[in-house]
């Protein structure tokens, strides 16, 4: 042991391994200092794909601990909102987008099915292949208006828990 490290007091550090996503990696390392924590310089970053595994440690004799640790966890579920929030964006998209493929398919099987029929019945067939390929050209056009209006009704949800999740940062960061 070097003289260095006699000189200084024992530090009992509490450990932290979180994933986040790439892109918000930067945010999340950010927001958990406020709470106290320090990227863990013994261990690397890991980054698989789309996620980051960050390591962090903490003091375990820092003062306002507890609290610090209520708003780390009311942090931690504003950024599980804002996740949802997201999510939910596309995700409503996506089931109006899929059902009216759907519903196109349907028709295109009609469609087949009134040629293939004995003797074919040919006006049904083109009668039910329009809406077929309109059900599946629609999808792409449904898909960017429901997403929008999606989003427009969701960004200032977003931005309201952007704002609780600063507030948090702010608090924990006094309490340091």
């Amino acid at each position: 042991m070097s003289s260095e490290m006699k000189n200084q007091p024992f530090v009992g550090y509490e450990y932290k391994e979180i994933r986040v996503p790439a892109e918000k990696a930067s945010m999340y390392i950010d927001c958990y200092e406020n709470f106290g924590w320090e990227i863990d310089s013994n261990l690397s970053m890991t980054r698989d794909l789309h996620m980051i595994t960050i390591r962090l440690k903490r003091n375990r004799k820092r003062m306002n601990r507890m609290e610090l640790t209520r708003l780390q966890r009311n942090f931690e579920a504003c950024m599980h909102e804002l996740d949802m929030l997201e999510y939910s964006k596309h995700q409503t998209a996506i089931i109006w987008s899929i059902t009216v493929g759907i519903l196109g398919t349907a028709f295109m099987a009609g469609s087949v099915f009134a040629v293939t029929h004995e003797p074919p019945i040919i006006w049904l067939c083109v009668f039910l292949a329009i809406p077929a390929f309109a059900g599946w050209i629609a999808p792409v056009f449904i898909y960017k208006k429901v997403r929008q209006k999606k989003e427009d009704k969701v960004q200032p949800l977003i931005e309201e828990t952007y704002s609780k999740i600063y507030e948090l940062c702010e608090k924990g960061h006094d309490l340091l």
